[in-house]
């Protein structure tokens, strides 16, 4: 057998193929995806909101728009928490569009409206792919302002991959591999995946389309395969939101300081019972007596029309509660300063949730002692936070617990009077009607802590 001889130029091409090869091999991606989408139905996907059209064409998931109809999110049927998640979309160049993330749809929010995380597709000039968006909730939470590697990296009537992180708190967002968001948010830990069709106007086209493909999660051993990004973290506990701004909202705790606060019957802030750590405002427990460490604190400043948000995380048979209208000279007796109260109440384990003139009216949310909330409330479980939000203009009051109206009713009249005259506040002449008053956070002698409480005045036309 003959060796056929081999040239210092054939042994080179040999070297280069090998390298070639090598190299390849080292490239290849080894991480554990995991698909979302099988490539030919959208089994395990549901369509909610709106009746944009869906299907599915060459591999991939087609959305196209359709007039006179709002929103349309096409969901995973699976929640997930903590995931990272890769893919790849082509966008008509007038679209707006979006990725939702850790969202949700209850019956009781907004009629089931789908809201939560959405990573924005954005081909306008303003051009802020990949920013961090609050659907049907705050609005903008990290827009790309500032950031021109960012929204130069989106590629116009092209494939732009994004590859999303969410673990934890911390959100973080990349296209076609430029670092675009980095957001610490604790709002919602899980929720569905969702491909939107945003709703068009009479001047759009229908028909417009946005193709999604390769869309793939990583749910295990995230810490091995998260990405650091360069780019500064922006916080949201006890910040206002730019869109929040643009409303009208302020915060009315800093997160930090005492600052805007006093004990209700005191000049200035209590020396004990009350705790700032973390960027929470904690009451101590002194076993559950009213106004008996601490105190309650109240605004330096008074309210007359207002909307008002607070989150709270209370303990096993914890009592408290946030009240509005407040005149600390009314009560210079024992117990709490007199005004209207937002009840905070474990009502499984805390006795006052049977008490009260009006059945159920000392339960959590109600208007204590008045008005019993709805009993079909949504409530986060003990050690979780939940939100309370109240809207008060004109007169009409109306209390919403984790984004439901729980009741409502009209300071002042036939009604709210009879009630009062049938309550523990009989005796105090003209109770809840004052134009104005300070807000409070009651000292009830149990834990309960206090985050993100923002305020809204509203000003009278």
């Amino acid at each position: 057998m003959r060796l056929q001889k081999t040239t210092p130029k054939k042994l080179i091409y040999l070297l280069i193929g090998l390298l070639f090869l090598s190299c390849n091999e080292s490239e290849k991606d080894t991480t554990p995806w995991v698909s979302l989408f099988d490539g030919q139905t959208l089994d395990e996907w549901t369509q909610i909101g709106g009746k944009a059209n869906y299907k599915v064409r060459d591999g991939a998931i087609v959305g196209s728009t359709v007039r006179n109809t709002p929103n349309s999110f096409l969901t995973t049927d699976k929640m997930y928490g903590d995931f990272i998640l890769e893919l790849d979309y082509l966008v008509d160049s007038t679209m707006n569009s979006g990725i939702q993330i850790r969202s949700n749809s209850y019956p009781h929010y907004m009629d089931g409206r789908v809201h939560g995380y959405q990573i924005e597709i954005d081909p306008s000039d303003r051009a802020w792919s990949a920013g961090i968006y609050d659907e049907a909730r705050r609005g903008w939470l990290y827009n790309l302002e500032g950031k021109p590697e960012a929204q130069k990296a989106f590629k116009q009537n092209d494939w732009n991959h994004y590859r999303i992180e969410a673990i934890g708190d911390t959100l973080k967002t990349w296209i076609n591999g430029i670092p675009a968001a980095h957001l610490i948010d604790d709002k919602t830990a899980s929720g569905f995946m969702a491909l939107q069709v945003h709703s068009i106007g009479k001047e759009q086209k229908e028909g417009t389309e946005i193709i999604w493909k390769n869309i793939k999660i990583l749910t295990d051993s995230l810490s091995k395969y998260s990405m650091n990004t360069p780019l500064k973290p922006l916080i949201t506990k006890n910040y206002v939101a730019v869109d929040e701004v643009k409303k009208g909202w302020k915060m009315l705790w800093d997160g930090e300081t005492t600052q805007g606060w006093r004990g209700a019957r005191l000049d200035g802030f209590p020396s004990n019972g009350w705790e700032i750590s973390e960027g929470v405002l904690t009451v101590l427990s002194s076993g559950g007596e009213e106004s008996a460490a601490g105190g309650d604190i109240v605004t330096t400043d008074a309210y007359g029309d207002f909307e008002l948000k607070v989150d709270f995380k209370i303990t096993e048979g914890a009592n408290s509660g946030i009240k509005y209208y407040v005149d600390p000279e009314l009560n210079k007796g024992p117990g709490s300063s007199i005004g209207l109260e937002y009840q905070i109440l474990d009502d499984a384990r805390h006795p006052d949730a049977k008490l009260g003139n009006h059945e159920g009216s000392r339960t959590l949310a109600s208007l204590y002692d008045l008005i019993k909330a709805d009993s079909n409330k949504p409530v986060n479980p003990i050690g979780e936070w939940n939100t309370a939000h109240i809207i008060s203009e004109n007169n009409h009051v109306e209390h919403w617990l984790n984004g439901m109206k729980v009741l409502d009713y009209e300071r002042g009249s036939g009604a709210y009077r009879k009630l009062v005259s049938e309550s523990k506040y009989v005796k105090w002449p003209n109770f809840g009607e004052a134009e104005k008053g300070v807000i409070l956070l009651q000292d009830h002698g149990d834990r309960v802590s206090f985050k993100n409480i923002k305020i809204r005045p509203i000003t009278k036309n």
